[in-house]
């Protein structure tokens, strides 16, 4: 069906989502980021069972095989997080300018975009897993089971980028609900097989390690297919419809232009946790093994700040497509409320209780010692991060995915990773990296909070009107 400009205004086609431009803000941002939450702690909660089935009974030779395979599919999973956010941010500015046509274009660009990339770097992992791993100096007696399992679990590529892309595009509706339904389907699925296909029980066969490869692939393919059935069954705006897909020019490179930056700053954090890594692993196994169990802490204490910063990029997003830029300071404003209240209790308890945390994950005296060192020095950027995610969540709805990425190449190769070298000469071993950490996240806020006081993001990134409502035929 063919869309066309005079349905920019009224009730959009099929489902219409959430509308963010109108009613409570705050109610907004807890509603709308609950439900992702509520999904990250699920994944973060399978990631220990998985762990534990692994290390407990597979050994640790195939705990290490996983540990060093994932992080190079990370890298290549940074390409859809990027992607994958430039259509949030396009489709919620369009929602909320009421561009129904707009919004389908996104819809049919991104497929074709998402599901062409992810397609070739399933290739490329293919051809050069072996290649990746050795360059990460993974161990010889690991190598032959991390490339076999690297190989298998690239297959969820194409099904994880489609979690992605279609998770990005409900939240762009407002609908964050949804997608954490399928997704804890999903994870309740990969646990229940991980067991069955490791372990070759009910009759299943006996794959070993490459057995929760297999359970990650067939859950998260029963996810996709599940979430286009029901998005069918529910008309929702975003529906695809698979025969016209097809690349349109002018939505294409707002996508690439939004979505290469998020590319860069995902991947450029997660290369920078590596060089981290190995500036610890300098101070021996002790200063791992505590850097390891703390950032476990991290992890989870930085999870709802992240969670509300996401929430904040589409409630800004939909009122900047809106035009509604007195509503967006007010998310703003409210934000900041929420999230460094919450990230400051958090703050609070870490810095006052680290050895009590650690013993969780440790029981050593020497590496609690070190750990919660770490973590009463790094648990203040908990609260510093938190009115970070807020600034960029604006910046980042508003499309100005580049500002963000280049505070973040700033503040972490330009900041943290010179002080991590130098500083452990100067102040006590392992702890001038943790004092790099601090120094780094409060310069990187600063940046945020200033760029987001110069207005500058309030350019118009879409156009909106009555001859811009192109048809999707």
């Amino acid at each position: 069906m063919a869309l066309h400009g005079r349905q920019r205004d009224g009730a959009p086609p099929g489902k219409s989502g959430r509308d963010l431009t109108t009613g409570s803000i705050p109610r907004h941002l807890v509603a709308f980021a609950m439900p992702m939450l509520a999904g990250n702690l699920l994944q973060t909660t399978y990631s220990l069972i998985n762990a534990f089935w692994v290390g407990r009974f597979l050994g640790t030779g195939a705990l290490a095989a996983i540990t060093v395979s994932l992080p190079a599919v990370f890298v290549l999973i940074a390409a859809a997080g990027g992607l994958t956010m430039a259509t949030n941010i396009l489709i919620a500015q369009y929602f909320g300018a009421r561009d129904w046509a707009r919004v389908r274009l996104v819809v049919h660009t991104s497929i074709v975009l998402v599901g062409g990339l992810s397609l070739a770097l399933l290739g490329l992992g293919l051809l050069s897993a072996d290649r990746l791993l050795h360059l990460i100096n993974t161990p010889p007696d690991v190598l032959p089971m991390a490339t076999g399992y690297m190989r298998l679990f690239l297959w969820t590529i194409p099904f994880g980028f489609g979690i992605f892309l279609i998770g990005s595009m409900l939240r762009g509706i407002g609908d964050s609900r949804t997608p954490v339904y399928f997704q804890a389907v999903s994870v309740a699925l990969n646990t229940i097989l991980d067991p069955l296909l490791m372990f070759g029980w009910l009759g299943l066969p006996k794959l070993g390690l490459n057995g929760t490869a297999c359970a990650s692939i067939i859950s998260q393919a029963a996810a996709v297919a599940a979430l286009l059935a029901y998005m069918q069954l529910r008309r929702s705006l975003v529906t695809p419809d698979w025969r016209h897909l097809r690349v349109d020019g002018g939505t294409a490179w707002l996508t690439v232009r939004i979505g290469v930056p998020a590319m860069i700053q995902q991947s450029v954090v997660s290369v920078s946790l590596l060089v981290i890594v190995s500036f610890v692993s300098a101070f021996g196994a002790n200063a791992d093994a505590a850097f390891g169990a703390a950032i476990r802490i991290d992890q989870i204490a930085f999870l709802p700040a992240l969670t509300i910063g996401i929430a904040i990029s589409t409630v800004a997003g939909q009122n900047i497509g809106a035009g509604h830029y007195g509503r967006v300071r007010q998310v703003f404003w409210w934000g900041i409320l929420l999230s460094g209240g919450i990230s400051l209790v958090i703050s609070l308890v870490v810095v006052t209780i680290p050895e009590v945390l650690l013993r969780g994950f440790i029981n050593q005296p020497q590496v609690i010692a070190i750990g919660a060192g770490y973590l009463r020095i790094v648990g203040i950027t908990y609260t510093l991060y938190a009115f970070s995610f807020v600034s960029n969540g604006v910046i980042n709805g508003a499309g100005q995915t580049q500002w963000t990425t280049l505070m973040s190449v700033i503040g972490l190769w330009g900041i943290r990773l010179p002080l991590a070298a130098v500083l452990p000469r100067y102040v006590h071993g392992v702890t001038g990296i943790w004092y790099a950490m601090l120094a780094s996240v409060g310069c990187t806020m600063l940046m945020s909070l200033g760029y987001y006081s110069t207005g500058r993001w309030r350019r118009p990134l879409i156009s909106t009107g009555p001859q811009g409502a192109a048809a999707d035929q």
